[in-house]
């Protein structure tokens, strides 16, 4: 365990740009809800703390978390992710804090891990994750001294035109000692367009107080993407499947098409298989080697032996086939 180490996630917004009653957060990317993909990545980290921040669909949420035995802090009224963060003082022992946004699926472990051993490196009271985007709008833009080191976010609907230029953006992920948080919390205000207590008013505190903020950049883009809207979602479930693919391939699966093949995280598949366009493994199907699978066939929690050939579009739900078998196209047996 990190004792050195706690995380705060933001799970309090209902996103309206999603057209749902159902909390963002619990929208369904590659098969889990996304926020459940933000804390499979912050639980590598092996902090001292893991806190959750509800708020719209309170209780659906935490049920939906209760899995991963997080601290969940209720956010009541939605005064903004400033706010937000306060409420936790409470609970936040000692140590560095990273806040993570747990709208962020695409997020990887392995960047989180980075960004906490170059803060040890630092010296800086907070580092903040930057990424460049050639289209930055909507983003809060990263201003920065000639020392690249950082000075303040300004927010899309606060920034002037020159502001709006800067492609720097913020990725909305922090990484501050405990101290300076939650004393730049409690002097921000809601001198805004949006009347809220940004998170983002806290380096420019920080900052003012003497104390250093610099960036972790992330190269990648995609890593950060917040998922707003149901086209977002899409994006970043494919994201999630071209991953997901990758690694199949690189393990000794062909693919034929992969950009049209979906493999649940839950399906395991042995080397020398082959993969058709089209094919959906799902739920707990495994496949042994040397097997093929026809071209848009589906199977659901299947067992398939070594040796096997699956006919094209064929549908199997907890079908069992022993080493060598065959199914001819079109075969739907559940």
């Amino acid at each position: 365990m990190n004792q050195n180490l706690s995380v705060i996630i933001l799970a309090a917004g209902k996103g309206t740009r999603m057209k749902s009653e159902k909390a963002k957060v619990l929208h369904e990317v590659f098969f889990a809800p996304m926020v459940h993909h933000v804390l499979a990545a912050a639980q590598t980290l092996a902090a001292e703390r893991l806190v959750v921040i509800v708020g719209h669909g309170r209780q659906t949420v935490e049920a939906a978390i209760a899995e991963f035995g997080v601290t969940t802090v209720a956010q009541e009224e939605q005064l903004g992710t400033g706010h937000a963060v306060l409420l936790t003082e409470s609970v936040i022992p000692p140590g560095a804090v990273m806040i993570l946004c747990g709208d962020t699926p695409l997020l990887r472990p392995e960047s989180l891990q980075r960004m906490v051993a170059q803060y040890h490196k630092s010296g800086a009271a907070c580092l903040l994750m930057t990424t460049k985007l050639d289209d930055p709008h909507g983003y809060g833009r990263v201003l920065t001294g000639s020392d690249r080191k950082v000075l303040g976010i300004v927010e899309e609907k606060d920034a002037t035109p020159e502001q709006r230029a800067i492609t720097t953006i913020n990725a909305g992920i922090y990484l501050v000692e405990r101290d300076a948080l939650f004393s730049a919390l409690s002097s921000i205000d809601r001198n805004n367009a949006q009347g809220e207590f940004y998170l983002t008013d806290i380096i420019e505190k920080i900052v003012k107080s003497g104390q250093s903020v610099e960036q972790f950049v992330n190269d990648d883009p995609n890593e950060v993407l917040g998922v707003n809207s149901r086209v977002e979602l899409a994006l970043a479930h494919q994201e999630l499947q071209r991953r997901r693919n990758r690694e199949l391939m690189l393990s000794g699966i062909s693919m034929e098409n992969p950009e049209s093949i979906v493999v649940a995280p839950t399906v395991s598949v042995a080397p020398d298989c082959v993969l058709e366009p089209g094919v959906r493994l799902l739920g707990a199907t495994s496949l042994g080697h040397d097997c093929r699978v026809g071209q848009g066939a589906i199977l659901t929690d299947c067992r398939i032996a070594d040796d096997c050939h699956i006919g094209p579009y064929t549908c199997l739900t907890g079908v069992a086939l022993k080493q060598g078998g065959k199914t001819a196209a079109h075969t739907r047996q559940e």
